[in-house]
């Protein structure tokens, strides 16, 4: 999968790319991630990309022309999923990190100040958000998109089953993980993890993700019960 970013800040995304699995993804060519500088398509001195608002307002808003170019540029080089990161987007979850991840190739195009100039999303594909709040720039949710899309690219995962067999992926909540030893301080490993039955173990993660989900994220059950009764005709 190649990923190009497009950010006044590339220098943001230095250690990360270069950590864990995204670095190890780097390294043995699944993921190729290139970043761009916006600043290099702009066209003054200064190198600006952003301007006072149109109808006044407080901050200032990233220009259209930079960005226009560099989709311009980066499009000319071949078919890609441009996708934008704004809080007002598609709230970004696992179902779409793995269209994203079937995808060849994406630019992700990261905001600042008060937003980009409405015009630059006729250039998009779709608008992501990793959630209901603000942050500085797109900068850490095309990181958030990023990793969780490149995780689920064949080959990046160590153990293919743990792509599957966690959070979200069959639509609950992961079941509780434990290790050794056996007791620490008082606090045991449930026995059935200990007992060697792999089809009771197999019931009890089904049981605590089941629990664990209807505790904590009741809304994945409500969704998942729309999803299996499907669209309702209209009354």
């Amino acid at each position: 999968m190649l990923v190009d970013i497009v950010t006044i800040f590339p220098g943001f995304f230095a250690s990360p790319l270069a950590t864990g699995l995204l670095g190890k993804a780097g390294e043995r060519g699944l993921v190729e991630v290139r970043l761009h500088d916006l600043r290099d398509w702009a066209t003054d001195r200064h190198r600006s990309v952003d301007d006072a608002p149109f109808g006044g307002g407080a901050g200032m808003v990233m220009v259209p022309g930079p960005w226009f170019d560099a989709l311009d540029e980066l499009e000319a080089q071949g078919p890609a999923r441009v996708v934008l990161l704004a809080p007002d987007g598609r709230r970004f979850d696992h179902k779409v990190a793995q269209r994203l991840a079937a995808e060849p190739r994406l630019i992700l195009c990261c905001g600042r100040y008060e937003g980009i100039d409405e015009r630059v999303r006729t250039r998009v594909d779709e608008v992501l958000s990793i959630g209901d709040f603000v942050l500085a720039g797109g900068e850490t949710a095309a990181l958030v998109v990023l990793e969780a899309v490149a995780r689920l690219v064949p080959g990046v995962m160590g153990n293919a089953d743990s792509a599957t067999d966690e959070s979200f992926a069959a639509g609950l909540l992961e079941y509780p993980q434990y290790t050794r030893p056996a007791v620490y301080r008082g606090l045991e490993v449930p026995a059935v993890l200990r007992s060697g039955d792999h089809g009771a173990v197999a019931r009890w993660r089904r049981d605590q993700a089941l629990d664990r989900t209807r505790r904590l994220r009741p809304d994945l059950l409500e969704q998942a019960e729309e999803d299996a009764d499907g669209p309702q005709a209209p009354g």
